[in-house]
């Protein structure tokens, strides 16, 4: 499935809805569902295969999954590669092509570091994986408002990195984990792009919608009220 496909999905005010998956399964049950495109789950997919986020699971275990995902299903596929697994531009765009995946989320978390890549550093990422494949639809996180008490008081320097992502070749930002409908569309109009949104408790699709979103994630959502199902189904066996 095509890279132009996915693209046309976002739509501002008329989101692309994305439950995301983390296995062949889980992927065809979103496809069973109506939904036109599958999007993994970093979060899920580590943690289904025993080891951590956040780039505790091996590359090449991640790429592995994505790769039995996209053989799966015959919708477009987008993988959450979180921050790139610290491959060069051009290694992680091979690499990750080879799956069949035709989209891409990365987040501007340095994991090593435990803070945010400097701006001019993750524009030259995005840009040089731009230049090295480029049809591969780019979903751009911007994590400043994960952990923000005051998410008014990150808004600035999130339309920077946004506007900064979008200018060096990205389709869509995400600021992942914003809380307030009023802070989100006040960047939607900001940066005037396709904006990525996240689903939580408490928020509704219609009310994200209204804000202009273009895209909207679970995030590990189902994978979390899957592992509570579980949890309390084993617990009533004992």
């Amino acid at each position: 499935m095509t890279a132009a496909l996915l693209r046309s999905l976002h739509v501002p005010g008329t989101p692309l809805v994305l439950p995301n998956a983390w296995d062949a399964g889980t992927a065809r049950l979103v496809v069973e569902a109506g939904f036109p495109v599958v999007a993994t789950t970093s979060a899920a997919v580590a943690e289904s295969l025993g080891h951590a986020d956040h780039h505790g699971a091996p590359a090449a275990e991640m790429f592995a999954a994505a790769a039995r995902i996209v053989r799966a299903v015959d919708v477009p596929v987008t993988v959450d590669a979180e921050s790139g697994y610290g491959l060069p531009p051009a290694e992680f765009a091979e690499r990750l092509v080879a799956t069949g995946a035709v989209g891409c989320n990365l987040e501007d978390t340095d994991h090593a570091s435990g803070g945010l890549t400097p701006v001019a550093d993750q524009a030259d990422y995005l840009a040089a994986l731009r230049a090295a494949e480029p049809d591969l639809v780019i979903n751009a996180r911007v994590d400043v408002f994960v952990g923000a008490a005051d998410q008014e008081a990150v808004l600035d320097e999130a339309v920077e990195r946004a506007r900064a992502y979008l200018a060096a070749g990205a389709d869509c930002v995400y600021p992942i984990l914003v809380r307030s409908a009023a802070v989100l569309k006040s960047l939607v109009d900001a940066v005037d792009a396709p904006v990525n949104a996240t689903l939580l408790p408490g928020m509704t699709i219609a009310e994200l919608a209204s804000a202009g979103v273009a895209r909207i994630s679970l995030g590990p959502g189902l994978w979390r009220l899957t592992q509570a199902t579980l949890r309390e189904r084993l617990a009533n066996l004992t």
